[in-house]
């Protein structure tokens, strides 16, 4: 790592004074081209595709029956990470893909040698058909799960068939209607249309015969245009440098800069910024409680930088509750734990080869910058002030809708079980078309000892969370549709709105209500948040009678019940209400 980082002061943050270019490891090369992509929202919601289930892909000839038309593979790749600079590998590039015969030659040109890409293999085994592998983590042999890269010469008319061959998990949202993303540059230039949801036929399904430990997504697809640069990607990409570009508007912003202040955490082990932003009002911190958020721990979870984007936009605005946020919290928010996953196309790990949210409270500074770095603040902090709640930001590959991961680990005391459930269940109130309470979980099970969620909580912030967002889309209310970039930002603004409800600024104090053992707030004032967040407590705590078989109201503890026993049954949600300040 760059002698600049401050090991000698750990959790400590110091001033950014420039934003330089993402740095690569030195065997990964890079082509020089800026990829850039416009923000779109559809005009209608995009519906999941029929869903196939389990089925067989069709048959796919196989590497030796077919033409290898693009491989690309880091030059010399060690067992480790050993040194980056800025740009990738030194020296000219090489040409991994195979050059056209002629005008009339229909092959695809593929590339993913750019940021966050990760191809690198495509086989031709028919005109319009392509079996393609996808680079693991760098430094391991698995994680398969993330893609992102371009295709030109295209042809308008022939329906094309792509097959990933190495997909990693066992299950999948693509058996359940999920559809790839496609980019048009022509479409994007000439009509204003971003990324949008594409493929028919779409199969997901175990490899092959020689192939036991792989699965296959296979999907058909028209491009819009002929000779058409066209990008496919699992997830709307947000790379290391969209969040760049948007700190560097954040700083230049006379505004939002009077309140924000962006920072290095610390350095990744390639040198790249791992960036912190501490948000507050002006004046004196005195008493403020502090909200740590944090995202993009695994690279392939690009969903979680969206939504981390929508958490900041209205944190910087001059809504009314952002204002009231900014009086109330100190807020520090780590935009992109893992930036070399991110830069480098990386499903799940960073460049130990290993997953980062696997290694709170035993991360080394060595081996995992960001974590330690991350953890070490939040010891700081906490040394001065509460931290009122931790919110790590993922994606999910196998669950649709928006969810929590909470802890009890099987407190016997009533009101903690209900604590841990209430922000979840007001956030389900403030977003009943997108986040599903029935699919939180609070169990904190011995493989996850080392997630930043139960890390925080062992810490002692009581309130600590994953937030999981959906790869698809959302299956609540009226839906059955994929999520757009404005759905994901749209979750930022609502985590808000449920603080101010869960954090209302009105005095309230908590007693438990001797007949029912539930805790209840009193003082309430004239505010309506304090309402309700009595309501959803006695709703949480109707809920969990009845998922154990017990009538509301009528007495008695399910204090004694573990938490797997609450979580094996399952129970519709309350009635939604209005978002804070709606």
């Amino acid at each position: 790592a760059p002698s600049a980082q401050p090991w000698r002061s750990p959790g400590e943050p110091r001033a950014v004074f420039s934003l330089p270019a993402p740095r690569w490891p030195v065997e990964c090369e890079v082509i020089q081209e800026t990829i850039k992509h416009i923000e779109w929202v559809p005009a209608e919601q995009e519906p999941f595709c029929p869903p196939t289930g389990p089925e067989q892909a069709p048959d796919t000839l196989s590497e030796e029956q077919g033409t290898i038309v693009y491989h690309s593979s880091p030059a010399r790749q060690g067992s480790c990470f050993t040194r980056a600079r800025a740009g990738g590998a030194p020296g000219p590039l090489s040409s991994p893909a195979a050059p056209l015969e002629g005008p009339q030659d229909t092959t695809l040109l593929f590339e993913s040698r750019f940021e966050s890409g990760n191809l690198q293999k495509a086989i031709k085994v028919g005109p319009y058909e392509y079996v393609l592998m996808l680079r693991p983590d760098l430094y391991t042999a698995k994680h398969t799960q993330w893609f992102y890269f371009r295709v030109q010469n295209t042809r308008r008319e022939p329906l094309y068939r792509f097959t990933i061959a190495n997909m990693a998990k066992p299950k999948s949202l693509y058996s359940q209607g999920l559809q790839p993303l496609l980019y048009s540059q022509q479409d994007a230039q000439s009509r204003g249309i971003g990324w949008r949801r594409v493929g028919t036929d779409i199969r997901y399904s175990r490899g092959g015969a020689g192939e036991l430990l792989a699965f296959r997504l296979s999907w058909t697809v028209r491009f819009p245009h002929d000779s058409d640069t066209c990008f496919f990607a699992a997830c709307y990409p947000y790379t290391y440098s969209d969040l760049q570009r948007y700190l560097r508007a954040l700083v230049n912003d006379p505004a939002r800069s009077r309140y924000c202040a962006v920072q290095a955490l610390c350095c990744s082990l390639a040198g790249n910024t791992v960036y912190l932003l501490t948000i507050t009002g002006p004046g004196s911190t005195a008493g403020k409680r502090v909200v740590v958020a944090s995202a993009r721990v695994h690279p392939g979870e690009s969903g979680s930088s969206w939504a981390m984007r929508g958490f900041l936009d209205f944190l910087l605005s001059a809504h009314a509750d952002a204002q009231l946020l900014r009086r109330l919290f100190v807020f520090k928010v780590v935009p992109m734990l893992n930036p070399d996953g991110v830069v480098v196309g990386n499903s799940r790990c960073s460049l130990a080869g290993r997953d980062p949210n696997r290694a709170y409270g035993a991360a080394l500074p060595g081996s995992f910058p960001g974590v330690w770095h991350l953890q070490a603040m939040v010891q700081r902090v906490l040394a001065e002030r509460e931290v009122v709640l931790y919110c790590d930001f993922h994606g999910h590959s196998r669950k649709n809708n928006v969810f929590m991961y909470g802890c009890d680990a099987g407190v016997d005391d009533a009101r903690t079980r209900l604590s841990q459930r209430l922000f979840p269940l007001m956030l389900s109130k403030n977003a009943p078309d997108k986040f599903s309470f029935a699919s939180c979980k609070f169990q904190v099970q011995k493989n996850k000892e080392g997630t930043g969620r139960v890390f925080m909580w062992r810490l002692g912030v009581s309130h600590s969370y994953t937030l999981e967002v959906a790869f698809s889309g959302s299956t609540l209310g009226r839906r059955s549709s994929h999520f757009s970039v404005e759905d994901l930002k749209s979750l930022g603004r609502l985590l808000c709105d449920t603080l101010l409800d869960f954090c209302d600024p009105a005095p309230a104090k908590v007693c438990s209500d001797p007949a029912q053992g539930v805790p209840m707030p009193q003082d309430c004032g004239d505010t309506g948040a304090v309402p309700q967040v009595q309501q959803c407590l006695a709703e949480a705590d109707a809920l969990l009678r009845r998922q154990m078989g017990h009538e509301p109201g009528s007495g008695g503890s399910w204090s004694d019940v573990s938490p797997s026993e609450l979580e094996s049954r399952y129970v519709t949600p309350c009635h939604p209400v209005s978002p804070h300040g709606a």
